[in-house]
């Protein structure tokens, strides 16, 4: 063969190229409409089904000299590319997305405490209301300290059915009295969608705990109330879920949402749980919300509190959350992890100290 058919040869090529490149741009437009309109019908964006179809409709149609396996492995390469293609024109549509709004948002609670922006925020406080001389204690405490947000399970979901599972409704009107009483404002888990209405007399941010971070039907009852909603990350939930999961709450119209990393679960046994340093920063990046580290829960133990507490800090995060009880010995509910009010003094004054607390 001389250099100038060869030359035709591989011009013709590049023509071709060019053509396939171009029906697949095509293709990619009408594969984004495809998944505006699943979006809008709440479909899900793969459709196994509608990819065996075209597939032996592909091979059916084919007359060589591919042979039909190859045929089927180019076009799933095609068709995952427009699954990858949906996936990532989705994501920049996500409200909590980072792409969305390029800004932090900050939020601002009453009496003017803010979350995010410049300053970092502790929340502190038992892990269950049990009494209103414990609560109305840790509360003298907090004040004392300069603390403004106390944090106090008044709705405990147990991995026991046999555990204290909190005082309920009641427990809500202790830590709201308490908090009134030194000024402070309130976080508390809500468990039940049926109790977000109610509970706004009483909380001034609703958390949604670990174990509730998929109860889609509690993510959307927090979504139609306007009240700054406090959202753990799950035992074993990945990133893109939790983020899924805040864009629940948003999609419904409520926009006051921070996030909380707070341990996973894994096989370490020294800790609690594992606390996921990484997620802070990659939170930070992926979307505009405040995002707080619970150093209690994460570890479960009192010892390295202040060195978690430091790096999550200095991983970006905009606050920390930390269990305070008067009596750790005596308590419902995880005694062990829970700082006494000196033992808490103790770990504020540290952390302030370290340089990484913005105040």
């Amino acid at each position: 063969m001389s250099n100038a058919e060869l030359d035709r040869l591989r011009d013709r090529l590049d023509e071709i190229n060019a053509e396939l490149l171009s029906l697949i741009s095509e293709r990619a437009e009408v594969v984004r409409e495809i998944g505006t309109v699943k979006e809008k019908q709440g479909v899900p964006k793969f459709d196994p089904e509608r990819e065996k179809q075209m597939l032996e409709k592909l091979v059916s149609s084919n007359k060589g000299p591919f042979t039909n396996s190859t045929i089927r492995t180019l076009f799933k390469q095609i068709f995952q590319a427009s699954l990858d293609l949906q996936s990532a024109e989705h994501k920049k549509s996500l409200l909590v997305s980072r792409k969305t709004r390029k800004e932090d948002t900050v939020i601002e609670l009453p009496q003017g405490v803010l979350v995010g922006g410049a300053a970092s925020l502790m929340v502190a406080g038992p892990c269950s209301v049990e009494s209103e001389e414990q609560t109305r204690t840790v509360a003298a405490a907090l004040a004392k300290a300069g603390i403004k947000v106390m944090r106090g399970g008044a709705f405990k979901p147990r991995t026991s059915p046999y555990d204290f599972q909190g005082l309920g409704m009641d427990g809500l009107r202790i830590l709201r009295e308490a908090a009134d009483e030194y000024g402070l404002l309130t976080i508390s888990e809500i468990v039940d969608p049926a109790h977000i209405e109610p509970a706004l007399d009483y909380v001034d941010v609703i958390q949604i705990g670990a174990r509730n971070m998929q109860n889609f039907e509690l993510l959307k009852a927090a979504g139609e109330v306007r009240k700054p909603v406090l959202l753990k990350r799950g035992l074993a939930a990945t990133l893109e879920e939790f983020i899924h999961a805040a864009e629940y709450i948003m999609s419904r119209g409520n926009t006051e949402v921070m996030l909380i990393e707070r341990g996973i679960r894994t096989y370490e046994k020294w800790t609690r749980n594992t606390l996921d340093i990484s997620a802070v920063p990659i939170l930070k990046q992926e979307t505009h919300l405040p995002v707080l580290v619970d150093v209690t829960h994460s570890t479960g133990r009192k010892d390295i509190l202040v060195p978690c507490a430091k790096a999550g800090l200095a991983a970006g995060a905009d606050g920390i959350m930390v269990e305070v009880h008067p009596d750790p010995a005596t308590a419902l509910s995880d005694a062990a992890q829970q700082l006494n009010i000196e033992e808490f003094n103790q770990f504020y004054n540290d952390v302030k100290a370290s340089g990484l607390f913005r105040q």
